[in-house]
């Protein structure tokens, strides 16, 4: 049974995801709130602008000109990183210091501005931070505490400030405010929570539906691409060389008495040939060259951007590979290969797996364990 501390690779790798992906819907949703809460501030101080220390308001749009622009500066500098880049670790603190700035200074602006006998303009003041509370909770939705820190830092100040006016008005207001206040913050834990359980959930899928294709393109004894998989990369890679006058070659494998091995010693020993085929084969060959099992012992090669005379010796080292491995009663391993290169006659692919094919015979009936090259 598993350790309640216990945890998979691939539960870390979904985890690592879902941490990604919250930071890039941070970083989307918002970036807009940067000149929302400019013109937030530009209306207020407009609608307030007669009953409003003139001298104060500059020094807060000032102050907040400055906490945007730094904003907008790690905005861009976010979109244009490479995806490797925008980790958690790179970017939280980063937009963590940038929030309480601005957050911070939108709060401490609004009470700086705030006149201590006018209703209306109060009331005008805190209207705007409870506008800007709600944003909060649209754009800092994937990071709850995000969402709350920039709640408070923008309503506290003035919300403190109402409680101990001696109006009941005001007290009362102040009250209004914090209940508001109280009702967000529970909704906020809903709500991050349900974007990380959709998060979650979406990268599971997507992890499920690439393990179910890989499956599908895979063969289950070896590890090495199915036939079907393997014909359709392998179509790709002929059209793509085809079409841009690349060289390709292909070099089709058959072991050999690879029945008298499972006649002899049995399936399971023959199983365990097969899949130390398939691990030289995998381990032999580049990323750009496709390789799979077509069935049985026959297994095929394409090599684009090599010559004849290198696919030739490429075969040559697998089976020198092959005639080291030892599978439990059977000492030796061998294998047949056919090599063909493509021409101005191979019009499909089929065609050149034809002529490899034609050269494999041709390697089986010269004695088996060689190469032969299409002619």
């Amino acid at each position: 049974m598993d350790g309640p501390g216990l945890r998979y690779p691939q539960e870390d790798f979904i985890v690592k995801l879902v941490q990604s992906d919250r930071l890039h819907q941070l970083f989307r949703q918002s970036v807009l709130a940067v000149f929302g809460s400019l013109l937030a501030v530009a209306m207020l101080c407009w609608l307030c602008w007669d009953r409003f220390d003139h001298q104060v308001v500059g020094v807060w749009i000032a102050l907040l000109t400055a906490s945007s622009l730094v904003r907008i500066c790690m905005f861009v500098a976010y979109f244009r990183s490479p995806d490797r880049e925008r980790t958690p670790q790179r970017w939280e603190r980063i937009y963590w210091i940038t929030l309480i700035l601005s957050a911070g200074i939108w709060g401490g602006g609004a009470l700086a501005v705030i006149p201590a006998d006018d209703l209306l303009a109060q009331t005008l003041v805190m209207l705007f931070c409870v506008g800007m509370s709600v944003s909060a909770v649209s754009c800092y939705s994937a990071y709850r505490y995000m969402t709350v820190v920039s709640i408070v830092l923008v309503l506290l100040p003035c919300t403190l400030w109402l409680l101990f006016q001696p109006s009941s008005l005001q007290v009362g207001m102040g009250v209004a405010v914090m209940v508001f206040a109280s009702f967000v913050f529970s909704a906020t834990r809903s709500l991050s929570d349900a974007l990380e359980t959709a998060f979650r959930l979406t990268r599971e899928m997507e992890h499920a539906h690439s393990l179910s294709t890989r499956a599908a393109q895979t063969d289950e004894l070896t590890g090495l691409k199915n036939r079907r998989a393997f014909f359709e990369e392998a179509q790709q890679l002929f059209g793509s060389c085809r079409k841009n006058q690349r060289p390709l070659c292909a070099v089709m494998l058959d072991m050999d008495h690879f029945k008298h091995i499972n006649d002899t010693h049995g399936h399971q020993v023959g199983d365990q040939v097969l899949r130390q085929m398939g691990l030289v084969i995998s381990t032999s060959f580049r990323d750009t060259d496709v390789y799979g099992r077509l069935g049985g012992e026959e297994f095929a090669v394409l090599l684009p951007d090599t010559s004849i005379d290198v696919a030739r010796h490429i075969a040559e080292e697998l089976l020198h590979s092959l005639a080291g491995l030892m599978s439990g009663p059977v000492h030796r391993i061998s294998a047949s290969v056919g090599v063909a290169a493509i021409s101005s006659d191979d019009h499909d692919l089929h065609s050149l797996m034809n002529n490899a094919d034609k050269a494999l015979y041709r390697a089986k009936a010269r004695g088996r364990n060689q190469v032969a090259v299409a002619e």
